[in-house]
């Protein structure tokens, strides 16, 4: 076993953050740095953007009713997207704001029919436990009315 000699002079036989992280290539740091920022990005855009907020409540057992009528909001972004389109011609980020429409339309294109297969499956969840629920019902009054019946004769 090796002892790690730590920059205070002291040693250990564990290996601190800080050892470990300067231990690293450059590139492993250069993939962890945009690992991190990428999922921070995408935590910020699921958080505050209002597509994200929209599908969040769509994807919800209320809301679900609401995804095909949200697939509608797709034609303006569509729209916003061909003229953000037709203004890349004269320069800046443009292309980013038609990128972005894009990305918003298909999400929300998306949406629909996937909340549509949820619902379905959710309403045939629900009918199936209310059947289950009748018969625990009725088998309940049956063994009650079962239980009374011989009293009854005597």
């Amino acid at each position: 076993m090796f002892a790690i000699v730590r920059c205070d002079g002291t040693t250990t036989d564990r290996p601190s953050l800080q050892v470990l992280a300067a231990d690293r290539s450059e590139s492993s740091r250069m993939f962890a740095l945009v690992w991190a920022m990428s999922v921070r990005t995408g935590v910020f855009l699921r958080r505050f953007m209002p597509t994200s907020i929209l599908l969040d409540a769509i994807h919800t057992r209320r809301g679900l009713k609401w995804g095909m009528p949200a697939m509608l909001l797709a034609i303006p972004y569509l729209l916003a997207a061909v003229a953000f389109a037709e203004m890349t011609q004269h320069g800046g980020w443009f292309s980013a704001l038609a990128l972005l429409c894009m990305w918003n339309a298909f999400k929300l294109l998306v949406a629909g029919p996937a909340t549509l297969v949820r619902l379905i499956r959710v309403r045939a969840r629900e009918a199936r436990a209310r059947r289950i629920l009748a018969m625990l019902e009725l088998d309940a009054e049956q063994e009650h009315a079962w239980a009374a019946e011989p009293a009854l004769r005597n």
